[in-house]
């Protein structure tokens, strides 16, 4: 595991400041300060990390759930830029060498070009490649304008970054967005995952998904893996990409090594 010294507490809140498009400038100012874990995302075949995916944390490692209790209309906006600028910067300091994945909030765009910018502008101030930023979506975010949301996928995938749906199997989004948008990564939601050495009903649908996702040229990452069993039957459907407790719990501030037992 690599840790780093926590940043000043309200480091990404400024920087964010400075950066903020003309929407955000209109809200409230973050009254909250917040910070990362990062979980890595493994390729089983390769035995190797693929990527990181910036889970968010109180300041003291506290739940996800008590900073996003603290997002409201007010100040959507302003929190879903600060996350971006706090989870490069948190990359960049940590030496990140593999994917970035960053979860964004699709009612929090106003214009995907436009919002985009504090992006581009974090990756540049602190060496972060823009090629290796997934941003990826829930599909348990209500989306109230799917149309928006395509639209926002197409505009990252067309700026160079990579994009995915996450918890698919368990949302609002599923097949409808699929059916308009196909994204480089869907992350099948772990209550499907969950036992799945162990239920045909869980295992006719994940395959299904995997042959849907084949044909559609989008790859595959199953999230949640606790077992070995899980980790096994997944691989033999063809499934290289994996994250969960199995590999490695999310790392406060920093990045996780996987332990060579996960590998056997």
């Amino acid at each position: 595991m690599i840790e780093i010294l926590p940043a000043p507490p309200t480091e990404a809140l400024a920087i964010a400041e400075r950066l903020a498009c003309s929407g955000c400038r209109g809200e409230d100012h973050l009254t909250f300060d917040f910070d990362y874990a990062y979980q890595p995302i493994v390729n089983v075949k390769t035995r190797s990390i693929y990527a990181h995916e910036a889970l968010v944390r109180g300041p003291n490692g506290e739940s996800a759930a008590s900073v996003l209790a603290q997002v409201n209309d007010s100040n959507r906006y302003r929190f879903d830029q600060a996350c971006r600028v706090r989870a490069v910067a948190g990359a960049s300091r940590l030496g990140m060498r593999e994917y970035l994945s960053i979860n964004f909030l699709p009612n929090a765009v106003y214009r995907p070009e436009i919002c985009i910018r504090s992006t581009f502008q974090a990756a540049r101030e602190y060496g972060f490649p823009i090629d290796q930023i997934i941003f990826e979506v829930t599909e348990g975010e209500e989306v109230q304008d799917r149309a928006h949301l395509v639209n926002i996928f197409r505009e990252y995938q067309r700026f160079g970054f990579r994009t995915a749906i996450d918890d698919f199997g368990a949302g609002y989004a599923g097949l409808n967005l699929l059916a308009e948008y196909q994204p480089h990564i869907v992350k099948i939601d772990m209550d499907l995952v969950r036992d799945i050495d162990a239920s045909a009903a869980r295992q006719a649908i994940v395959r299904a998904i995997v042959g849907m996702c084949q044909e559609l040229s989008i790859t595959v990452l199953a999230e949640g893996i606790e077992t070995r069993a899980e980790r096994d039957f997944l691989a033999g459907l063809g499934i290289e990409l994996m994250q969960g407790y199995w590999f490695s719990k999310p790392v406060f501030r920093g990045l996780g090594t996987i332990p060579d037992s996960a590998w056997e």
